[in-house]
């Protein structure tokens, strides 16, 4: 099975984890570097994605500032979503193979794979017909957004909540849907539980869910790109 590089890159600001990944995905694509998985947390921030509504979020911006939660655009799909040291995000640079290039084939790729770390935590978390992500019963478990660039090239990804804290979801309407609650596997199991504590388990059955073997590195490093300013 093909490997996929796996490592917990710890807490990066948002904007640094973006220019990361565009540095990536170039090398990539130029058969630089293998196949990766990004596998870390942010710093409260709030990210747009290519169609977000400014009506969901709710925080008056002064409040947000004072509370010291970012806001930046993103170059993914989907709404309106939050992050913090809570949830357990996961960036895959893949270059999606013949047979596996199809956009909806790789969301539903990332569900199962999310899916198989809630039933690792004796969580039963499940699909919502028409709706992306991963869910428990009427709550959201974790949130998809993605980017498919030329070559077949993926960034951005997926953002698990695992700690108990989801105050932070009350500044925006998640994802756009007003209908739904928001939930962790703190909160579903009852009991303390970090990103870091769920990374090596996320990052295998994320990579058996896109057809690869994970490989662990927490020391991950990458050259620059040719032409790149530092």
């Amino acid at each position: 099975m093909t490997p996929l590089q796996c490592g917990f890159l710890g807490r990066v600001p948002y904007e640094d984890a973006t220019r990361l990944q565009g540095r990536l995905v170039e090398l990539v694509k130029r058969g630089e570097l293998p196949d990766l998985l990004l596998l870390l947390t942010h710093p409260p921030v709030i990210t747009l994605g290519r169609g977000a509504h400014a009506e969901n979020v709710v925080i008056p911006n002064d409040e947000r500032l004072a509370s010291g939660i970012g806001l930046h655009e993103a170059g993914r799909g989907g709404d309106v979503t939050y992050h913090d040291p809570g949830q357990l995000v996961g960036y895959p640079i893949v270059a999606l193979r013949e047979g596996r290039r199809d956009a909806h084939r790789y969301l539903r790729d990332l569900e199962e794979g999310l899916i198989a770390v809630g039933a690792a935590y004796g969580v039963a978390a499940s699909r919502v017909p028409g709706l992306t992500g991963v869910w428990v019963g009427n709550a959201k478990l974790a949130a998809i957004g993605v980017r498919i660039g030329t070559g077949w090239v993926t960034s951005h990804g997926f953002a698990l909540n695992v700690g108990r804290d989801l105050k932070g979801f009350d500044t925006i309407v998640p994802c756009g849907i007003r209908d739904r609650a928001v939930t962790s596997l703190a909160n579903e199991l009852d009991r303390d539980l970090t990103p870091e504590d769920v990374a090596k388990t996320a990052g295998a059955a994320i990579a058996e869910a896109l057809g690869y073997e994970a490989v662990w590195d927490d020391a991950l490093s990458f050259p620059p790109v040719p032409g790149e300013r530092s």
